[in-house]
């Protein structure tokens, strides 16, 4: 997808060895990403509308109060497995780009650009269309009590919405860090007005169903079906929490704020999420819950009276929030993948004074906006929820073929194998219950991604293009470069130095 020659499929960055990209001193992304704002991305990203909303689909296929609590502590435990097996590989290989580049690097560029391509066609532009589409329903619905929105004006304000944030994190990286961690904060506060007034539930005597004599009953059979597919759901509750890999370059201090970052943000949100279903439960019955698609709206109008409209404004915050995470981070993914070469070049270019990537931003809210405009979004989310696992199962089983094939390796953080195994035989269980549920579903999912192999091999692979493609190529990527002021970043060998000596720090306290 560029117009000279690349390496293929090899470890390094093939932009190194391009001699036609431009290059401009001193203009490389920035590391202004703290311990506060990694916490911030981490936990913004996976806290979406989803608590708020709808944790009936974890109770409903559970089928008993205590089963569906022991699901949500399980799955927060397999995310944390996850997550520290993702803290080695973003330490030993510290680039952005997260489970992208992880897999190009071990795996080869075909798997890698697969992994890429499937995550640029559907999955984040129909995330985010969705997430935008949950926060313009919550900010509307207090202007339209007895009925629906418009369909057009829902999607007019998500479009809206979307374009402030992609013009926030096109002017700074500072902005769009604060702009996370205050909306981080406000959804967390919200979440913990949920637990408090679960806690003065319980202090009340209401808490019936949290009794182990009635928590375990069941209101209907137990199914180990229905029980993989709770597990399932309330993996995808934990979504993103892989984020922050994306960002590894723009990390202050990464060798340590990854891992520091990861070990502070999963046990919080377990602990969020589990203790805000326990508050629900003291509010409503098991019956009551299931009935409700807006569990938290619910729960606010039985409990808060004349501020019930405190609940609705707190999902708008926390999709708001994690619009603007998923934008930061997605951009950033499709920006490593243009720096190796897989996608336009021009992506890989950052503004010469904000030193932000404003063309991948870009293309990134192009996308989400022609999401915004089809009606089958959440059916081509279907289809690709069983890829975005599978690319999980397949990141973590590289940690381990990196093990045997570079055991030397310098790696700051180095977990037990134990863990990658543990995590890959829950992977092996959801993937195989999908399969066997849904096995039309996941082929389809199968196949949108094999789409991306003619076009890996035509783009990327075959480097003698004719040359009026290259030179069209070329015009455009130009007429790009006026038009959003961006450069190539430069190679700097001192910031490469300074992260070396910052590792060997690292390496020598551990």
């Amino acid at each position: 997808m560029d117009d000279g020659p690349r390496q293929r499929g090899s470890s390094g960055s093939s932009t190194a060895t391009n001699s036609k990209q431009p290059e401009s001193s001193g203009v490389a992304l920035k590391k202004e990403i703290g311990l506060l704002s990694a916490c911030g991305i981490i936990v913004g990203n996976i806290i979406g509308s989803g608590i708020f909303v709808s944790p009936k689909g974890v109770l409903e296929n559970a089928s008993s109060v205590g089963l569906a609590l022991i699901i949500w502590i399980s799955t927060g435990v397999i995310t944390a497995i996850g997550a520290l097996c993702y803290a080695e590989l973003g330490v030993t290989i510290p680039k952005s780009g997260g489970d992208y580049s992880y897999v190009k690097d071990i795996f080869g560029g075909l798997a890698g650009f697969l992994r890429l391509w499937i995550a640029l066609l559907v999955i984040y532009p129909t995330n985010q269309a969705v997430i935008s589409l949950t926060f313009s329903n919550y900010v509307l619905q207090p202007l339209f009590p007895t009925c629906f929105a418009t369909e057009s004006g829902l999607r007019l304000l998500a479009a809206v919405c979307l374009l402030l944030l992609t013009w926030v994190n096109c002017f700074s990286v500072r902005w769009a860090t604060r702009v996370q961690d205050i909306f981080t904060a406000g959804k967390l506060l919200a979440l913990g007005l949920i637990i408090i007034m679960g806690i003065v539930q319980m202090c009340k005597g209401n808490y019936y169903w949290l009794e182990p004599a009635h928590a375990f009953e069941p209101f209907q059979d137990y199914d180990v079906g229905r029980i993989a597919l709770a597990f399932l759901q309330g993996s995808f509750a934990y979504g993103g929490w892989n984020f922050l890999n994306y960002v590894t370059e723009e990390l202050i201090d990464p060798y340590r704020n990854l891992p520091r970052a990861i070990f502070i943000s999963i046990p919080l949100v377990t602990f969020v999420y589990v203790f805000a279903n326990v508050a629900y439960i003291t509010a409503m019955s098991p019956t009551e819950l299931l009935a409700s698609n807006a569990v938290a709206v619910t729960f606010g109008e039985k409990l808060l009276g004349v501020m019930s409209w405190i609940m609705p404004i707190s999902v708008a915050l926390s999709t708001f929030g994690g619009i603007n995470g998923s934008l930061f981070t997605s951009s950033r993914m499709f920006f490593a993948g243009a720096r190796e070469g897989h996608l336009p070049r021009l992506l890989a270019m950052i503004h010469v004074n904000r030193f932000t990537p404003i063309p991948a931003l870009l293309f990134t809210c192009i996308s989400t906006l022609l999401m915004l405009c089809t009606s089958d979004m959440y059916t081509l989310i279907n289809y690709v929820g069983f890829i975005n696992y599978l690319f999980y199962g397949v990141t973590v089983a590289g940690q381990i073929v990196l093990r045997i094939r570079q055991p030397d390796l310098s790696r700051p953080i180095k977990v037990s194998l134990v863990w990658p195994v543990i995590y890959l035989l829950f992977w092996a269980f959801l993937l195989v219950f999908s399969l066997y549920s849904q096995p039309m579903v996941c082929c389809i999912g199968l196949a949108i991604m094999l789409t991306g192999v003619p076009v890996y091999y035509l783009g990327v692979y075959w480097e003698n293009k004719p040359k009026k493609f290259t030179h069209f190529v070329g015009k455009m990527t130009g007429l790009g470069q006026k038009l959003c002021l961006v450069v190539y970043p430069a190679e700097d060998e001192r910031r490469t130095d300074a992260a070396e000596e910052q590792r060997n720090e690292v390496e020598e306290e551990l």
